[in-house]
């Protein structure tokens, strides 16, 4: 039996994925999550695969999170939970703030307490802003363009100062763009519409909901923006890994997670039509995403040779596995 592990966020698309992966490491695993964006259906399902301590509760109540600290008593966070649209970020800040970073901070104040020093965090390309420094890598200056970015910067700073004068260990991921669902099609992406290209683009062509284009006209070569897709599973594989690596010792470290190279959205949308095999209708959103920036894609050569991480899947099994999770639940998972 392995170790337990707390996973913040963990009925979240991409939290319940590593939920799934951690349980099939032989894990033990508690979730916190306050089900505001996640889905308590997504915990039922994984229960098959072993043990899931449960607990319902908000980062931004410091009462429940050290309550759930103290509870688990856990090896290690994967902290996955946090309000994650860039767009909504542009026009409610302040819920980015209030929610990651000082949902963080309690979480990492609740660590301290229970002497837990070792924290997976989610963070995002999205720190980077609009720079013309391509292919992205971890030294690339930050210099975020809306608040979520900003949110996700202010918690990197806060777990470097934290483990300058503490036992604290971290992994940092910097996401790329997330794709894809369980290869088995049994757990994947439930908001509609998602934030994800790709999951819209798929549902589009099955017909289960109208497609929008929502970019702003950008400086590429088919004026649609650029980004580096990864798949789900790749993803919390490198979240096992750097479990892993905190475990036997490794210090503290930031990752770009991406698979280094990059697509526009038309690209991707063009993927899709070819996988299904048809043309499927694209409609122009009226209410335009606000805050992203042109091309973002990584060089992902730091977590190749620190971890050993290499991307496994293609954008063609990304497609096929969110084809086969829509195909089972059409509506993905319901409140």
């Amino acid at each position: 039996m392995q170790g337990k592990v707390l996973i913040t966020g963990g009925a979240g698309y991409i939290g319940s994925h590593a939920v799934r992966l951690f349980l099939q490491k032989g894990y033990q695993v508690a979730v916190f999550d306050n089900l505001s964006r996640g889905f308590a259906q997504a915990i039922e399902q994984l229960r098959s695969l072993g043990p899931i301590e449960f607990i319902q509760g908000d980062l931004r109540d410091r009462q429940a999170i050290d309550a759930a600290v103290e509870r688990v008593q856990p090896e290690s966070v994967l902290h996955f939970a946090a309000l994650c649209s860039v767009d909504e970020s542009t026009k409610k800040p302040e819920l980015y703030f209030q929610n990651n970073v000082a949902g963080t901070a309690n979480l990492i104040s609740a660590m301290h307490q229970y002497q837990v020093n070792k924290i997976i965090f989610s963070s995002t390309c999205a720190i980077y802003g609009a720079t013309d420094e391509l292919p992205l890598k971890e030294d690339t200056p930050a210099e975020p363009v809306n608040a979520y970015g900003l949110s996700k910067l202010l918690v990197e700073k806060m777990l470097q100062m934290e483990a300058a004068w503490t036992d604290l260990r971290y992994v940092v991921f910097r996401y790329f763009n997330v794709c894809g669902a369980a290869s088995d099609g049994t757990i994947g992406d439930s908001k509609h519409p998602s934030v994800h290209l790709m999951q819209n683009a798929v549902r589009g062509a099955m017909g289960l909901e109208p497609f929008y284009f929502t970019f702003q006209n950008m400086p590429t070569p088919d004026g649609s923006p650029i980004r580096d897709y990864i798949d789900v599973e790749d993803l919390v594989r490198a979240h096992y890994m750097a479990d892993e690596y905190l475990k036997n010792g490794g210090k503290s470290d930031t990752f770009n997670l991406g698979n280094g190279t990059g697509y526009s959205v038309r690209e991707i949308v063009g993927a899709v039509e070819k996988a299904f095999g048809i043309e499927f209708e694209k409609k122009e959103a009226g209410d335009k995403r606000q805050g992203e920036n042109p091309a973002a894609y990584t060089d992902p050569g730091h977590v190749r040779e620190v971890l050993g991480w290499r991307p496994e899947k293609t954008l063609q099994d990304s497609i096929a596995s969110l084809r086969q999770w829509y195909q089972s639940r059409p509506g993905g998972w319901e409140k």
